[in-house]
């Protein structure tokens, strides 16, 4: 079958891992450390905080900002739950936004309606790995004094006006779990401009502790440590780090890939007139994943017919207001997101990973043909 998504590992992986292996020390270590600097030289970052995934991440982000009960945070609803998830685990309430129909981007004009004074930061997805309207979205923030947590998961490699994502902005969270540009096995960051905010994320993601601290009766040992803050066991380990370092080098060619067979899709599909592609740029868009939408209610049929044909589809995600535990949290608060939902009903995310030959990326694009019952050559561009 061909995979919707897949990671691409190999004996760089292997030989990196063993290497880790032969440190004899497998918690936060020095393969933590050199991958937080080569992602930092990579992105051009202020201060890079490695953690063990993207969801600890955004929760390490929320939580050092001080964000909990009776706050709010925006948040769009067409995203993984995970954004939802960790926003409500600080006691805090994720009040959900519509996107733009034709990019599924955080709406703007509907974020402006749902700030009020409990709302305390806004959090921007990035779908597909597209950016957000960040200019007008920061601004917006900083009018209402707000902070913004950026959910970069699906857009490591992705510029914004020129400048890559994490390279600027508040707090940017990345992923690097199995199938994302990069993988760690499992992994996260938290990008931040600030040091002490950043050091703040760094105690608390091993636990609130602080070995730095002196004994007031004598000398320190090193068994000592004191424990001023709340803290979670977010720390990344050396093999997980290490496995990212060899991700990392492949990271340009890895990018060159995925928008390779995201252009060869927009050049196939973009006549087809049962469905539509979302507005993306891939000069400057490194994508995670490939949507279309699927129009006249036929996604699910061709979902199926697509499984048939031994060729995996997926769905890039259930709207978050449409979960029972929210629904619960809403209850005297019910969200009405019609942009949202249609787009629900239309999305269909396609195979695209790097272990996609040129042979399964034609073969999903012919399948697509006969199901729209199309001449099976799809026009090329002319070569040289």
């Amino acid at each position: 079958m061909i995979r919707v998504s897949a990671p691409v590992v190999g004996k760089e992986e292997l030989a990196a891992m063993a290497q880790a292996f032969e440190l004899g020390y497998f918690g936060h270590g020095i393969k933590v450390l050199e991958f937080e600097a080569r992602l930092q030289e990579y992105l051009g970052a202020a201060q890079v905080v490695a953690v063990n995934s993207g969801s600890a991440a955004l929760h390490l982000a929320l939580d050092a900002l001080g964000i909990g009960p009776g706050d709010e945070v925006i948040v769009p609803s067409l995203t993984f739950v995970s954004c939802f998830q960790m926003i409500s685990a600080t006691g805090a309430l994720p009040v959900p936004c519509e996107v733009y129909p034709e990019t599924l981007l955080m709406d703007v004009e509907d974020v402006a309606s749902k700030i009020t004074p409990r709302t305390r930061a806004l959090m921007p997805v990035h779908y597909a790995g597209n950016p957000c309207d960040l200019k007008r979205l920061y601004r917006l923030a900083d009018q209402a004094g707000i902070r913004v947590i950026e959910d970069a998961a699906h857009a490591l490699g992705s510029s914004y006006q020129g400048r890559l994502i994490g390279s600027f902005g508040d707090l940017i969270c990345f992923s690097f779990d199995s199938i994302k540009n990069i993988t760690c096995g499992e992994g996260g960051a938290v990008i931040c401009q600030d040091k002490e905010l950043a050091d703040i994320m760094r105690q608390k993601r091993l636990l609130g502790i602080d070995r730095h601290a002196t004994i007031d009766s004598g000398p320190t040992h090193r068994w000592f440590y004191r424990i001023p803050c709340q803290g979670f066991r977010y720390h990344m380990s050396n093999l997980n780090a290490a496995l990212g370092l060899a991700q990392l080098a492949k990271l340009p060619a890895f990018i060159k890939r995925r928008q390779q067979i995201a252009r060869r899709y927009d050049q196939a599909l973009s006549s087809i007139k049962g469905l539509s592609l979302l507005k993306i740029d891939y000069d400057t868009v490194a994508p995670h994943i490939y949507v279309i939408k699927v129009h006249q209610g036929r996604r699910n049929e061709l979902m199926e017919f697509l499984r048939q044909q031994d060729i995996e589809a997926s769905l890039n995600y259930i709207p978050n207001h449409r979960h029972e535990y929210y629904q619960q949290l809403y209850r005297e608060r019910p969200w009405h997101l019609p942009v949202t939902e249609q787009a629900f009903a239309e999305i269909l995310t396609l195979p695209l990973h790097c272990a996609l030959t040129d042979e399964d990326v034609e073969r999903v694009i012919e399948q697509l043909y006969r199901f729209f019952e199309l001449p099976l050559t799809a026009p090329r561009e002319s070569e040289g």
